[in-house]
C-alpha cells in the first residue's frame, strides 16, 4: 500500500488541525478551571513556589487566617490578589520590625 505525497500531506494537515483544536480546547479548560469571578486561582504548589515556603508554613498561614483560601472539590485554592495582599502585609510588618529594632 503506497500513499502518494499529496494524500500524505493532506492527511497530515487534517491531523495537525485536530491537534490545534484539541490544544485550544485544553487551554480553555485550564483557563476556566483556574479562574473564579475573573480572578486567577493558584493551588498549593503555585503559592509555595511564589512565597518560597514549605507546605507546613503555608498550612500555618491558612490556620492562623493570614492567607484566605478556598476549597473546591477537595482541593485548596488561593486568589492571586489575596496572595499579593499577603506579600504586601508581610513586607509592611517586616519593615515595622526593622524600624523598631
Amino acid at each position: 500500500m503506497n500513499i502518494d505525497r499529496t494524500e500524505f500531506v493532506a492527511w497530515m494537515e487534517r491531523l495537525l488541525q485536530r491537534f490545534d483544536l484539541l490544544g485550544e480546547h485544553l487551554r480553555k479548560q485550564q483557563q476556566a478551571r483556574s479562574e473564579i469571578d475573573g480572578e486567577e486561582l493558584l493551588d498549593n504548589q503555585d503559592v509555595m513556589q511564589l512565597l518560597k515556603v514549605s507546605s507546613r508554613s503555608l498550612q500555618r498561614y491558612r490556620s492562623t487566617g493570614r492567607i484566605p483560601y478556598y476549597t473546591i472539590s477537595g482541593k485548596l485554592y488561593y486568589k492571586l490578589t489575596d496572595v499579593h495582599q499577603f506579600i504586601r502585609e508581610s513586607l509592611t510588618s517586616a519593615g515595622r520590625r526593622k524600624d523598631a529594632g
